[in-house]
């Protein structure tokens, strides 16, 4: 049997270049994570991303923030990130599910404790009346729990987009960057390469 090329596969293509990017000091968490809702109008913004492995790209929410709510009614997203200093950028798009309860609990339970304290006290993108309302609502979390463990709220939790497509731009000079794209088929993964 043929021993598989790492590079066949994006996945293991991304982990290395994110090892790659964290032994140069670039923070790999952030991304921006585009959405749609059931109309299709688009909305983007930046997440931390807490695990990426086989299985997808991992993210956590309020299920009651926009995101969230796209995702619920829409479940396909796009990922990007960029490294600027590297010069190299990563675009993920595909279907998003749930991950499992333990996976958003395990998470959860690692969070600094005033992380913990604010998803109970936020209303994820819904209107707020005033910084003191958040203010007082955290006080009151804080004071409810005490020096007891916070566990997960019900209303919080993770996404995984579980990719379908994904390109890798190296930067290069004379603006002839390099594209490289993977596209999941019934096969497995079709890689190609694209013009810049």
């Amino acid at each position: 049997m043929a021993q598989r090329d790492p590079d066949d596969d994006p996945l293991d293509v991304y982990l290395r270049a994110a090892d790659r990017a964290r032994q140069e000091g670039v923070d790999t968490a952030p991304a921006a994570l585009g959405t749609a809702d059931a109309a299709g109008h688009p909305s983007v913004r930046v997440v931390l991303l807490r695990q990426v492995d086989r299985r997808g790209f991992v993210f956590y929410t309020n299920y009651g923030s926009r995101k969230a709510r796209e995702l619920v009614a829409n479940p396909h997203a796009a990922l990007c990130q960029h490294w600027p200093t590297l010069e190299e950028q990563i675009r993920v798009e595909g279907s998003v599910e749930g991950v499992t309860p333990a996976e958003s609990d395990a998470y959860f339970a690692g969070r600094p404790r005033d992380s913990q304290i604010g998803a109970w006290a936020s209303d994820q993108s819904q209107d707020l009346e005033s910084r003191g309302v958040l203010e007082r609502r955290y006080a009151e979390v804080e004071a409810r729990f005490g020096e007891a463990a916070i566990e997960r709220p019900p209303f919080w939790g993770g996404f995984r987009i579980v990719p379908e497509r994904i390109e890798f731009w190296y930067g290069r000079p004379g603006r002839l960057h390099e594209r490289r794209l993977f596209v999941r088929t019934a096969d497995g993964w079709k890689a190609s390469w694209l013009y810049p």
